[in-house]
């Protein structure tokens, strides 16, 4: 991992705490559905913070997803995403992310970080591109990010797998996930 100081990279960059804008910001997911299309959701409660460090490389970043927040679109998928077949939101509620390191990769970065769903730790790095830091129009400053990872439903034990007549799966096991999210610096 490279040590010399990287701030000088991306303009405006400020180190400070920063919570997501849930207005602005947006945490959603895709996974295939009948082999051939895939659906689309978002999770819209959640509570993301990053601090970034003096050096870029010490930034970090921590997410909690209330995971009944769900919306796909369709209140009765909603509901069965929800249910134990899935989610299982009744065990358990929440879903979360926490850095463990940073570190550039070509053109962007990697976060490298645990994500706990389902009663699960794994490993999953999250490619992000920085899209900038400035001043906002209420005095304050606001970063933006975006990010994607995928990730398998049954490595978090969520391994329901519907058999289709035709071959293959009703709802695949590859999840994409996107994140775009504005921060806003705290004071």
């Amino acid at each position: 991992m490279n040590s010399v100081p990287t701030t000088v990279e991306i303009p405006g960059y400020l180190a400070g705490t920063w919570k997501a804008d849930p207005v602005h910001s947006e945490i959603a997911f895709s996974v295939r559905h009948l082999m051939i299309s895939k659906t689309r959701g978002r999770f819209t409660s959640y509570d993301v913070t990053l601090v970034t460090g003096e050096d870029l490389l010490g930034s970090s970043v921590t997410a909690t997803i209330d995971l009944a927040s769900i919306d796909t679109g369709h209140e009765m998928r909603d509901n069965h995403l929800r249910s134990a077949d899935y989610l299982e939101i009744d065990k358990y509620p929440t879903m979360s992310y926490r850095s463990t390191g940073l570190r550039r990769t070509g053109d962007g970065w990697t976060v490298d970080g645990e994500l706990t769903l389902h009663g699960v730790t794994r490993q999953v790095p999250l490619a992000v591109e920085v899209s900038g830091f400035g001043p906002d129009q209420w005095g304050g400053h606001r970063a933006g990010f975006s990010a994607t990872a995928e990730i398998s439903r049954s490595d978090f034990g969520i391994d329901i797998s519907t058999p289709m007549e035709a071959g293959g799966v009703v709802v695949g096991d590859k999840v994409s996930i996107s994140l775009e999210i504005q921060a806003v610096l705290q004071q």
